[in-house]
């Protein structure tokens, strides 16, 4: 990847995480649902209480981006200095690190989201299909 699109390419990482968490909803039978007229005001509190139990997309995606640029740039700096470019090989270890941990720890919280969204709707009384 060449050095110009690496933060292009980490800044998508993170944003990828905050869309989904502002956008997904569990799909929600409302047949015989008692609490039906509730829908929406669940579908807030409970997309507010995941947010918070996952720790923030984006807070967690930097977290991760963060501890993977350091250890790619470690990694990268030992593996450069053999070949004779340390200084190259720290920039592509920590690119490819960053991108790589902040992308683990995006599909980390978003599936952590994802649990807590579903179990605080059923927990509500409403029927979680997905």
């Amino acid at each position: 990847m060449p050095r110009a699109l690496a933060p292009l390419a980490c800044a998508l990482v993170l944003v990828a995480g905050c869309v989904n968490q502002n956008t997904w909803t569990p799909a929600i039978d409302p047949y015989n649902d008692p609490n039906a007229a509730k829908l929406g005001v669940d579908e807030a509190q409970c997309r507010q209480i995941a947010q918070n139990a996952a720790g923030g997309s984006l807070q967690q995606t930097g977290k991760g981006a963060a501890i993977g640029g350091l250890l790619g740039a470690a990694a990268g700096a030992a593996l450069g200095a053999a070949l004779g470019a340390p200084g190259e090989g720290a920039a592509i270890g920590a690119a490819a690190g960053g991108f790589s941990g902040g992308g683990y720890a995006s599909s980390q919280s978003t599936q952590s989201f994802e649990q807590v969204f579903k179990n605080c709707m059923r927990e509500r009384g409403h029927t979680v299909l997905d």
